[in-house]
């Protein structure tokens, strides 16, 4: 073998790194650095270097510099040239393109004894003891970006879930049943486990359903896709609107897609509204589809299941039927003594929790609101800082009507006994 020639990345050089990676990742375990980090270093013109030998590219060391750090994203090099010194030289030749850069700290994470990890040794790299690597993926593609806006999603922040106060039980049948089959698919799998790819979720207003969904978006690192009837309305008819939307949202890789007061587009069918009739059998049809490929989860939300028509509801189509009704005694202790350690109160939680008996978690917020803002205002009267007591909160509680009157409470425990399916 001849010798090899160390100079600076040109754009010619991207196509053989790409085949080069690609020769270095079936030996090497995964990569820490996505390529697309990589190939975007590269495009940036950060340092990088590369070795050709007899006109061939034989090894390249990519890195990025951010600020005084410079992180060693890639060191590949050819099989026939390993061992020879070559990650050596290659490192030698782009720590002062670095240092240049501004660089003084220099990083490299690599798999346990991939490619580069002998040259980084002999190059004055050392490893760090006691450092533990962590790492979060998120799920969205550069080139879903644009789809994903014109979809009007969001990403939810993956600490909603843990902000969930109260619902213990709730949260727990929805961790259980939904996230943690779709976080771990492959345990799933061996233990013949198929993840939830639809779910109804039911009870009265302001129980919580949009929130949870948007949590368990989250919680995945999935793209949360809300389809609102009324405006697709608008695009020639709901029907068509529907199945435009499924249409591009097939082409995600993974997403939450949330439907709210899903009884505005499946209720029950009826030869009097062909109109009606033409929405429900269109998605029928969407969530047939929806459910071929994996990675997505629809989550349709209703104050009443009974008025869902109830080809709806059949299995097959939703996995879970899952009631989230109002929050007991134990979860209105939990939702107020978030609320009142925000407000430095200093309130009797076990009065509280009996005196909003029915309130939905919505209730107990706004009440929370209403004391925090008249505190605050009695606090500028007065020019002296006061605190919330327990009265101040019953006077508002009495005040509020609960969303949950006694009949509702009574007609959702007869629809979780009808339709519940957990």
């Amino acid at each position: 073998m001849t010798g090899w020639h160390v100079r600076d990345f040109v754009p010619e050089d991207l196509e053989a790194i790409v085949r080069l990676d690609a020769e270095n990742s079936g030996s090497d375990g995964p990569a820490v650095f996505h390529l697309a980090d990589v190939v975007a270093a590269l495009q940036a013109r950060h340092p990088s270097v590369v070795a050709v030998a007899d006109g061939q590219l034989v090894g390249a060391a990519v890195a990025r510099v951010e600020g005084e750090r410079a992180w060693v994203l890639r060191i590949n090099l050819h099989r026939a040239w390993r061992h020879l010194g070559l990650g050596s030289a290659l490192l030698s030749a782009l720590e002062p393109r670095l240092q240049a850069a501004g660089a003084r700290t220099l990083t490299a994470v690599l798999p346990e004894n991939g490619t580069g990890a002998a040259a980084l040794r002999n190059s004055g790299f050392r490893p760090r003891e006691g450092v533990t690597y962590f790492e979060k993926s998120r799920s969205v593609r550069a080139r879903d970006v644009v789809l994903l806006s014109s979809l009007g999603a969001v990403e939810p922040p993956s600490g909603l879930w843990g902000r969930l106060a109260g619902m213990a039980r709730e949260k727990e049948l929805i961790e259980r049943r939904l996230v943690l089959p779709l976080a771990h698919p492959e345990l799933a799998s061996q233990h013949g486990v198929e993840p939830p790819q639809a779910v109804v979720l039911f009870g009265p207003p302001g129980t919580g359903k949009s929130t949870f969904a948007r949590a368990v978006a989250g919680r995945l690192g999935w793209p949360y896709v809300e389809l609102f009837p009324s405006r697709l309305a608008l695009e020639d008819g709901l029907a068509n609107g529907l199945s435009r939307r499924f249409e591009e949202i097939a082409q995600l890789d993974t997403a939450l897609v949330f439907i709210d007061e899903v009884e505005e587009v499946a209720g029950t069918r009826s030869s009097a509204d062909p109109a009606a009739v033409g929405v429900v059998n269109e998605l029928l049809k969407s969530i047939v589809r929806f459910r071929e490929r994996a990675d997505r989860l629809l989550v349709c939300a209703t104050n009443n299941v009974a008025a869902l028509d109830p080809a709806f509801l059949r299995h097959g189509r939703f996995d879970y039927v899952l009631p989230i009704g109002p929050p007991d005694h134990e979860a209105r202790c939990a939702l107020w003594t978030s609320y009142l350690a925000r407000a430095e109160a200093e309130a009797d939680i076990g009065v509280l929790a009996d005196a909003s008996e029915g309130f939905t978690p919505a209730d107990i917020a706004q009440a929370a609101r209403a004391v925090a803002q008249t505190v605050f205002e009695r606090t500028l009267d007065t020019g002296k800082r006061t605190h919330p007591a327990t009265e101040d909160y019953l006077v508002t509680i009495r005040r509020t009507r609960p969303t949950v009157t006694s009949d509702m409470a009574l007609e959702f425990a007869d629809q979780t006994t009808r339709y519940g399916r957990t």
